[in-house]
């Protein structure tokens, strides 16, 4: 296992009791893809060390919709659990294993002993910080910029063919298919792109860039 904590290289800062301690305590958990690794309302059961895979953390609306929070690859940590690790709360969000995972999971009791040392103190904290940078982003995304925009970068990001659903898109922008479907057959009808069955291919990158913002005009 102490191979398996390379993804962390922060971790070796750590005095070797407090070291041993954390590869004795943590569980090794292999997770499908398309498994729901923890939800909103349920107790947390640890702090999660990544070393393969990725955990999809999302938020979701009594109506069904749901807001892609951030991913939690090889290496980094999910400000959620750390949250409700600290805080000694319930998770807020849900989290899915979006292919194959296998992690490590670290108890509460472990984790509240291991703060007391400075390096995995300054290793959640430094992580934390990270997390929460990259959701006031998320935040500033979601309100302030249109969301016609954000699916123009969102494709330009995927690449010149696009295998996924209109539902799919809804779900990685926060939104619902109509609307997502509405904005693709703008686009198809500007040419910016072609819609097929589950295929969106990209036809005129420049035009995308300028409804995404990121070209001069």
């Amino acid at each position: 296992m102490n191979d398996a904590l390379a993804a962390y290289p922060a971790l070796d800062a750590l005095p070797p009791a407090a070291r041993a301690r954390l590869l004795h305590a943590s569980q090794p958990i292999c997770v499908a893809a398309g498994t729901q690794v923890f939800d909103e309302r349920q107790q947390c059961q640890g702090f999660p060390f990544v070393l393969d895979g990725a955990i999809r953390v999302i938020k979701r609306s009594p109506q069904g919709r749901e807001l892609p929070l951030y991913r939690v690859l090889a290496g980094e940590t999910c400000i959620v659990s750390t949250g409700c690790l600290l805080g000694h709360t319930d998770y807020n969000a849900s989290g899915v294993a979006e292919r194959d995972t296998t992690l490590l999971l670290l108890p509460q009791a472990d984790f509240d002993a291991l703060l007391a040392e400075p390096p995995f103190r300054a290793f959640i904290f430094a992580l934390f910080s990270e997390r929460i940078g990259e959701l006031m982003a998320l935040i500033e995304e979601v309100a302030f910029r249109r969301l016609d925009a954000r699916l123009a970068a969102h494709l330009l990001g995927r690449g010149r063919q696009i295998h996924t659903t209109h539902q799919q898109l809804a779900d990685e922008l926060g939104s619902v298919r109509e609307i997502v479907s509405r904005l693709l057959k703008g686009f198809a009808d500007e040419g910016l792109v072609r819609l097929a069955r589950e295929q969106v291919e990209i036809l005129d990158p420049a035009g995308l860039r300028r409804v995404a913002g990121t070209d001069p005009v």
